[in-house]
């Protein structure tokens, strides 16, 4: 039985200060983006072709205002990135509702569903490049590009076209019979 829900966002309030930062054209230093890289969050994320000097890269390339190239992956976190500062009021509007982001409900829903040797999930917001989620042991893993509020209705929130709260329990369901 699933005892606890877990919800992490470290590495978006971290990312919040550098595109908050970044916008404002303050440089964020090395260190600082060597820190987010090696977050244990981004970390879910790292395969052969998209690792910490990836994040690292991209990120410094976006502060120091150069020019990047890379693979797939790297291009698409890039693209990412830029997106959110390009309107960080909508940015602010992806972060918000996932700060407030309630997971009691699910976590009876999926007790009454499945049946698990797990006590403890966790659902981690982080910054990734390509697919929607990952799932890692006990962690779901989404990506955080992936959150859509909708302009027109407050509080609603999407990923794909499935509700934030439905997508989080389907993809536990995944996690829990894993």
């Amino acid at each position: 039985m699933v005892k606890r829900i877990v919800k992490k966002m470290d590495i978006i309030e971290g990312m919040d200060y550098f595109w908050q930062s970044t916008s404002e054209k303050e440089k964020v230093g090395e260190k600082y983006i060597i820190n987010l890289a090696n977050f244990d969050e981004m970390k879910l994320i790292y395969d052969e072709e998209f690792d910490e000097e990836s994040v690292r890269k991209v990120l410094s390339a976006i502060s120091n205002r150069e020019m990047l190239s890379g693979n797939k992956k790297t291009m698409r976190f890039w693209n990412n990135n830029m997106w959110m500062l390009e309107d960080l009021e909508y940015t602010k509007m992806m972060i918000q509702p996932l700060k407030v982001l309630n997971l009691d409900d699910i976590l009876e829903r999926l007790n009454e569903n499945a049946q698990s040797d797990l006590e403890e999930i966790e659902v981690i917001f982080t910054p990734a490049h390509i697919d929607e989620y990952y799932v890692k042991g006990n962690k779901l893993v989404i990506n955080f590009f992936r959150v859509k509020p909708d302009l027109y209705e407050e509080g609603k929130v999407t990923i794909g076209e499935t509700d934030l709260k439905e997508f989080i329990y389907e993809k536990l369901l995944e996690v829990v019979k894993a």
